[in-house]
């Protein structure tokens, strides 16, 4: 599943939507482009819970196509 991550901007940011998605699956596989605000997250947990994570994390993010 992809996110958009508006307010990821720098390389503190990307470790933050890494420990917040870790957080709830530490087994998740992460990838980031920092350029286009953009995470992929290869998880068995439903994306409402991935999003909910990085919300309250403060990375509100939109869910964009796969």
């Amino acid at each position: 599943m992809r996110f958009h991550i508006p307010n990821m901007s720098c390389g503190g940011c990307a470790r933050g939507v890494t420990r917040a998605i870790e957080s709830v699956d530490a087994k998740a596989r992460i990838t980031i482009d920092q350029a286009s605000r953009e995470v992929e997250v290869s998880t068995d947990l439903p994306r409402p819970q991935i999003a909910a994570a990085l919300a309250a994390a403060g990375y509100p993010a939109a869910p964009t196509a796969a």
